[in-house]
């Protein structure tokens, strides 16, 4: 049953125009307090109640600055590591899950965000027989067995023949989604097969993952990242594209399927019903844009609208709608189910948005309120080069010590960075390997950020020249400040 403008408003009312419906103990405080624009280092910690780590400590090798007493260990390095079917790990990190492996090892699904035909890329994704949707296309996933003490063990492919995997999603059985943020159709670009789809990779079972097929059922278009409701057994998907912005989509399975390994690639191509988020705000106006919101504690009520051709065989998903059907978000990229639902990241606002501009905003999505509520908002970055300014969070995850972990993919210099319950930012990580010159030095995004499983480690990948590291070190719970 849809909640409708009029219920929504008519309970706005009664709770203080919405802010009341936050409702779940989400990772970031609603308001006040929440994240602008920089960090708060532990020297101007509120109230005496040191946060992070300290200040970054420049690495002698040029990789990673890291506070006192962590270290990294390079895992995998495009070009450098090798692959049991020979050749080396391929390029342009992306997307990563951890999964508990066999005798303490930990299971990590790697993408490799590929555009185009593989006469492009020095490192595609090999293309090993009976795991190739479309030889021609040079993405997909590898997998990496880590050994319990974080040492490389082994790497192979889980899927190629793919396009631009970017993001993606851990699914409670125990499977990785990869999303294809292309949606170039055979005859495009060198391709042979239509893309644009999510794909179903088992880093356990290496035999599931013959035969690659989509998911049609989860529509075609530029995929970012995905979610699992494990109650209801719906699926959330984000849409990175401009010109319109890309939407947040849900699929709702058909009656009696029950979710399991490899069950979602025996699903028909139009089973169940996929549709795009529709927001209002507390007096029951549609919102065109989550670029509208300009304060955190802002909530909307959420409808949804069936896609009305999910396969977009004459016309992209996201202009099936006209004004007013659906609400638009910009650069909507990684997402991650916790607190009992999803939390959403729109990287950035600018000039093709119709609200106000800003470098990043966080959404939690509350299923059973039915709410949209704007946790993190990161004010325009004016000075990207500087270290310490924050802008384009992307890969996102929650961390098992408290708060979220965040994945930079901004201009200049380029972090991992951390943020309490209340609001309060603190540094992590901060990309050294300078792709540039020493006159204009380039830094390229974070990637792949998830802990291990027992949260021992947090994984991460800087995305060119493609390497995946594993931090450790005196990890301690934040608490929210009182």
């Amino acid at each position: 049953m849809p909640l409708s403008r009029r219920d929504f408003a008519k309970h706005s009312a009664y709770t203080g125009a919405g802010v009341a419906l936050a409702g779940s103990a989400g990772v970031l405080a609603t308001a006040p307090g929440a994240i602008a624009a920089g960090h708060e280092g532990p020297s101007n910690a509120r109230g005496g109640h040191p946060i992070g780590y300290g200040e970054l400590l420049p690495d002698p090798d040029g990789i990673l600055a890291l506070p006192a007493g962590f270290r990294y260990r390079i895992v995998t390095r495009t070009g450098v590591t090798t692959l049991e079917s020979g050749g080396t790990t391929p390029s342009n990190h992306d997307g990563t899950a951890a999964f508990a492996g066999p005798r303490g090892t930990t299971l990590l699904v790697n993408n490799h965000e590929l555009k185009g035909p593989r006469s492009k890329w020095q490192h595609p994704v090999p293309l090993v027989e009976g795991l190739v949707y479309d030889p021609a296309a040079a993405g997909g996933c590898t997998v990496v067995e880590v050994s319990k003490h974080g040492d490389h063990v082994a790497e192979w492919v889980g899927i190629a023949g793919t396009s631009t995997n970017c993001a993606g999603g851990t699914t409670p059985w125990g499977t990785w989604l990869t999303c294809e943020e292309n949606s170039d159709r055979a005859g495009q670009n060198g391709m042979t097969k239509d893309h644009g789809y999510v794909f179903e990779v088992d880093p356990h079972d290496r035999r599931a993952n013959l035969d690659p097929r989509p998911v049609k059922a989860l529509g075609r278009y530029d995929h970012e990242a995905v979610v699992v409701d494990p109650r209801r057994g719906h699926l959330y998907l984000t849409e990175d594209a401009s010109n319109p912005n890309g939407l947040l989509y849900r699929w709702t399975p058909p009656s009696g399927f029950e979710h399991g390994r490899g069950r979602l690639r025996g699903l028909a191509d139009d089973a169940g019903v996929l549709q795009a988020a529709r927001c209002f705000d507390s007096g029951g106006r549609f919102v065109d844009d989550l670029s509208r919101a300009t304060r955190t504690g802002t909530v909307y009520g959420v409808d949804w609208a069936d896609v009305p051709d999910r396969d977009a065989r004459t016309e992209p998903v996201r202009k099936q709608f006209g004004p007013g059907e659906v609400t638009r978000g910009r650069k909507l990229e990684g997402m991650w189910w916790a607190d009992g639902g999803a939390y959403i990241v729109s990287s950035y606002a600018r000039q093709e948005s119709p609200g106000a501009q800003h470098d990043g905003q966080v959404w939690f999505y509350d299923p059973k309120r039915r709410t949209l509520t704007l946790k993190v908002l990161l004010g325009v970055n004016t000075d990207p080069a500087a270290d310490g300014a924050l802008d384009g969070p992307d890969n996102i995850t929650v961390s098992p010590y408290g708060g979220l972990i965040i994945a930079e993919d901004g201009e200049g210099v380029q972090h991992l960075f951390g943020a309490t319950d209340d609001g309060r930012t603190y540094p992590i990580a901060r990309n050294e390997l300078n792709i540039g010159t020493a006159e204009e030095p380039e830094y390229s995004e974070f990637a792949g950020v998830v802990f291990s499983p027992d949260g021992r480690t947090l994984y991460a990948s800087i995305q060119t020249p493609g390497i995946m590291v594993a931090i450790t070190g005196p990890w301690r719970r934040h608490h929210a400040h009182r």
